[in-house]
């Protein structure tokens, strides 16, 4: 049969998604392990996951510290005889850390798991934190900062972070050269201690998982003697940012970066998904209004884009593109167009259902491996949402009115009550 390449093949709309069920288990010692059993190939990854990021530190940096540094030596290992065991079963080792959270993440094959938890027990039972690989990692992590610091969309991001919530808080504050140096080790010991070593914990295996699995995680990790402490710990946020103008100069740079945005909620709030679809509109995607303008029509960018991003107590909206100096105000001025555009006018059927069409395809497509799908269900257990979440995500966003986009725009897309941050020059 020969193929008519002159008419598009038909397209289904995607109604529902059906993710598996994780499977959640209790180790011996309390410890909740959730597992996502599927895929064809027999690989596994192992997280574990502490609620120990900047949220829980006392000395800024101190959470930081704490994990990068466990496979730098414990007891048995050098760092060097670590980066070897791990080698030699052909696995791969990253330390996460974020405002909420740090972490141990191990993809390895299935029939290495014993001694990857080996390996993993040993360097949370017993790091040593040897002086010299602690002030390497603050040379390269001083280097990188300092590279980071020459890069407006850097410092714009930073700085729209810090007057969003303030220097204080954790999700305001950034890494600060003083702070590094003089961090000292006692309190990257203690932070462990209390945060990793004896911390609350949530385990996660995914992949080609069996029975067996299971059992061995419960062995290595369900026997260990920790105590929790779960007092929640309390931040005051910072609320004065409304309406404020930042204007970083930076001479040395041809092009400023833009952020423009406003604080928001978290995946629990009603209006979550109306305004995912409201954002996917103004800057999400591709053919967004924002890129259609401010790219196609007007040249001023390569590239713009709006987000919704969502931590573990706060979420915030965010506007970022990077122009030319002499365009930065034509920018926002441009911005400001398309948000009153959102308010005023209502949007077209074709183009929302283009969207929905778009953002169903897209979460679709995020769940083609065993990896993907845990980090989507990894999501409802940490943020305490339903188990049928994200099996309703379709249904939410197809049901979203042309008169909800309106609403959410009119409701959270006011200028007047954003912050305008600019690193580089108008």
């Amino acid at each position: 049969m020969t193929l008519d390449r002159t008419e598009a093949p038909d397209f289904k709309v995607i109604k529902t998604i059906n993710l598996p069920e994780p499977q959640s288990h209790v180790l011996d010692n309390g410890i909740p392990l959730h597992v996502i059993s599927i895929g064809e190939q027999p690989v596994v990854r192992f997280e574990c996951i502490f609620e120990s990021g900047n949220w829980h530190e006392t000395s800024a940096g101190a959470s930081f510290f704490a994990i990068k540094m466990l496979p730098e030596g414990t007891r048995s290992y050098t760092s060097s005889a670590l980066s070897e065991a791990f080698d030699n079963i052909g696995a791969f080792i990253d330390m996460t850390h974020s405002s909420d959270r740090s972490g141990i993440v191990v993809y390895c094959l299935s029939r290495f798991l014993p001694e990857v938890l080996t390996l993993i027990r040993e360097l949370i039972e017993n790091p040593v934190f040897p002086e010299k690989e602690l002030d390497d990692l603050r040379n390269i992590t001083l280097q990188n900062l300092r590279i980071n610091k020459e890069k407006t969309a850097y410092l714009a991001t930073t700085e729209f972070r810090r007057q969003l919530f303030g220097s204080d808080h954790p999700y305001g504050q950034s890494q600060e050269e003083k702070n590094i140096q003089e961090l000292p080790l006692a309190k990257i010991q203690e932070h462990f201690e209390k945060y990793i070593k004896n911390g609350k914990r949530t385990l996660v295996l995914a992949g080609q998982v069996s029975d067996q699995d299971v059992k061995l995680v419960n062995e290595y990790f369900g026997q260990l003697d920790y105590k929790t402490n779960d007092l929640e710990i309390e931040h005051d946020s910072y609320t004065e940012y409304q309406g404020k103008e930042v204007l970083v100069e930076k001479s040395d740079s041809v092009q400023s970066t833009i952020r423009i945005g406003r604080k928001l909620f978290t995946r629990k709030h009603p209006d979550y998904f109306k305004m995912l679809v409201t954002n996917e509109i103004l800057g999400g995607y591709f053919g967004s209004r924002l890129m259609k303008n401010i790219r196609e029509e007007k040249g001023l960018t390569y590239g713009i884009s709006s987000h919704m991003i969502t931590l573990g107590r706060e979420g915030y909206f965010m506007i970022g593109t990077d122009v030319k100096k002499e365009f930065t105000q034509q920018t926002i001025d441009e911005i400001k167009k398309e948000i009153y555009r959102l308010q005023t006018e209502v949007v077209g059927e074709d183009e929302l259902q283009t969207v929905k069409n778009f953002m169903a395809g897209e979460f679709a497509g995020s769940l083609n491996t065993a990896f993907e799908v845990a980090d989507r269900q990894k999501i409802l257990f940490l943020d305490s949402l339903p188990a049928d979440y994200f099996s309703k995500y379709i249904d939410q966003i197809h049901a979203t009115t042309q008169e909800d986009i309106q609403l959410m725009a009119s409701t959270y897309l006011l200028p007047e009550e954003m912050i305008e941050v600019v690193v580089g020059g108008k």
